[in-house]
């Protein structure tokens, strides 16, 4: 790594004293060749390792030898157990659906805030409901978010939104709590599992026998594939996730096995995100799974 402003290092080389008068006696090419070939990985050593080995007494070098193949093929094990999660992520991305930014709901309207939080990635996705009326005309949207997001940041003095992602009805998307959509921001949406997930909200009242729109249910699961496929985590899953705090269902540390789509009533105790909405989940992790491409 070269420093900021620095040059990089070029480390000294000089030739040993008198180099000609050091020559050793090594055998034909071939027969060297040949005493390689038999030792597992010795293709696969690095030069300045055989350069060394050729110094050492026999059995000690191919002792040596051993251990150097076993270290490259250890490091190789390693380089593949590391790949694997990207590679499952790859096979399970979703495209990302669209989602009218924060900008263009909340305008001049935004407080001033401290810098968002991330995560290194997201696992599970929480669903709420906003407790707001129902029956709203999709237009009014964008003044109706303002006033959830007044409401948070003032009567609750919450720095942002809580939510990640709010849905409405009419199967729009918006983008919630600032950060970038595309990162794994760390939301204020389900008390004690706000890291490695995310939060989804859809804007209304969902209890029991209230009318839930297919559109807001289809537009819940495109925003789970798209940001559970980022890590591979299957919508229709479990995940271990360490609660924060003890206002969760579970102990502060403790690990909870959970849906890796969630009610906000699986983490906490609340009644949200509303008995309508809750019956419908299973349909949210299928569409999500088939939107990844999961048999």
């Amino acid at each position: 790594m070269v420093p900021p402003g620095g040059t990089p290092h070029i480390a000294d080389r000089a030739d040993p004293p008198d180099s000609r008068s050091m020559r050793v006696f090594r055998g034909p090419r071939r027969a060297r060749e040949r005493r390689t070939s038999g030792i597992p990985g010795a293709a696969r050593t690095p030069v300045a390792a055989r350069a060394l080995l050729g110094a050492l007494p026999g059995l000690a070098a191919v002792a040596a030898l051993f251990l150097c193949a076993n270290g490259v093929e250890r490091a190789a094990d390693e380089q593949t157990a590391r790949a694997a999660p990207a590679a499952a992520a790859d096979r399970y991305a979703a495209p990302r659906p669209d989602i009218v930014p924060r900008s263009v709901w909340l305008g001049d309207a935004a407080r001033a805030q401290p810098a968002p939080r991330y995560d290194d990635k997201v696992v599970a996705v929480f669903v709420h409901h906003t407790d707001t009326p129902n029956g709203y005309d999709c237009a009014d949207v964008p003044a109706i978010l303002r006033g959830v997001y007044q409401g948070q940041t003032g009567a609750r003095d919450w720095d942002d939104i809580g939510y990640n992602f709010v849905v409405d009805r009419c199967g729009t998307i918006y983008e919630g709590r600032a950060g970038g959509i595309d990162r794994p921001v760390t939301g204020a949406h389900t008390q004690g599992f706000n890291h490695r997930t995310t939060g989804i909200a859809a804007l209304g009242t969902y209890t029991a026998g209230v009318p839930v729109p297919d559109a807001l249910t289809d537009a819940i699961a495109a925003v789970t594939a798209w940001k559970l496929g980022e890590s591979g985590a299957d919508p229709r899953g479990r995940v271990a996730l360490v609660s924060s705090n003890g206002l969760s269902r579970f102990a502060a540390g403790a690990t909870a096995t959970l849906p890796a789509v969630a009610g906000h009533d699986d983490g906490y105790a609340t009644s949200c995100p509303g008995a309508a909405l809750t019956a419908r989940l299973g349909d949210i992790r299928d569409t999500a799974a088939r939107l990844q491409g999961r048999a």
